[in-house]
């Protein structure tokens, strides 16, 4: 039963609860309802008894995940590639964000926004696309440009070294403008005051970002780099099975596309079920942790 208090509260932002109760139905419906499924990671799926009819195994699919010759470069791949797009990726926005609010020209600051913008909205697909063609050993631009150089015929889509490097920098290069609108909504929040009183004392444009800007950011940034932390594990499928071959597959098989491989190339629903599984409670113990060293240190946490 809920408490006087919380019945209260209900009742004094009642039009507030009504404008989100589309947003919680839709979150019910399609991603706690859902869960019931979950008790497919403890079963033997069979198709003629449906998720409950199954034999009950328990934790076997589990220990037969990690028992695998593949658990450890499966981990280490997902882990390198989070890593590498969080290092280089979060940051990304954060500096466009505080180059853009330093163009005063209102109209040049809309070209540039817009311009920045606009790679979000490319498909996976065309931009995998792009890639095949840009960075072709024999017809791509950088192709014949390292070619020029004296690099030699270098296919950096099928390279283990470089697969990374190319995963990274073109995702930041398609959500680095789109992942700053929330920087640029903190930044004009900053009351003009504090640039008045900066310029008065002398400040330079690098110590108006450091002293102004960036603390102005600090609680977004810590909010979005706690939530990018429950997604340490999860890179997203996509875009990495498009761009994967059988060159680069020692570094680009990640959790997701091997499961997508057992579920539904092989039909061993219960095992990827377990495996799935086992990938969002790594992600919800890094965010939680993570929440918890963020309260503590700064007093800035989701919950």
């Amino acid at each position: 039963m809920p408490s006087r208090k919380g019945l209260q509260v209900l009742k004094r932002d009642y039009q507030l609860w009504i404008m989100i109760l589309p947003a919680i139905i839709v979150v019910l419906i399609f991603n706690y309802i859902p869960m019931y499924g979950i008790q497919l990671a403890f079963r033997d799926y069979d198709f003629s008894k449906g998720l409950t009819g199954g034999e009950w195994r328990g934790l076997a699919y589990f220990q037969q995940f990690i028992d695998s010759y593949l658990f450890t470069d499966l981990m280490r791949n997902t882990f390198m590639i989070s890593l590498a797009s969080i290092v280089l990726g979060f940051p990304a926005p954060i500096v466009l964000a505080l180059i853009l609010n330093q163009i005063r020209r209102k109209k040049m600051k809309q070209l540039m926004q817009t311009t920045v913008y606009l790679p979000h909205f490319i498909s996976v697909i065309v931009l995998v696309g792009m890639l095949n063609v840009l960075l072709s050993s024999e017809t791509g631009v950088v192709g014949h440009f390292m070619k020029s150089i004296g690099l030699g015929h270098i296919n950096l889509l099928a390279s283990t070294s470089t697969f990374i490097p190319v995963y990274v920098l073109s995702d930041i290069w398609q959500h680095c403008g789109w992942n700053s609108i929330i920087y640029l909504a903190a930044l004009s929040t900053i009351d003009p005051q504090l640039y008045d009183a900066a310029k008065i004392d002398g400040a330079s444009r690098w110590q108006t970002i450091r002293y102004v800007d960036i603390p102005a950011l600090v609680p977004a940034i810590i909010i979005l780099f706690i939530l990018s932390m429950g997604n340490i594990l999860s890179t997203g499928f996509e875009k990495i099975f498009l761009m994967q071959n059988s060159l680069n597959l020692p570094v680009s098989e990640v959790i997701a596309t091997y499961v997508y491989k057992i579920g539904i190339v092989s039909n061993q629903f219960s095992l990827a079920s377990a495996i799935g599984l086992f990938n969002t409670l790594i992600n919800f113990v890094f965010l939680f942790a993570m929440n918890a060293i963020s309260k503590r240190a700064s007093q800035t946490s989701l919950f």
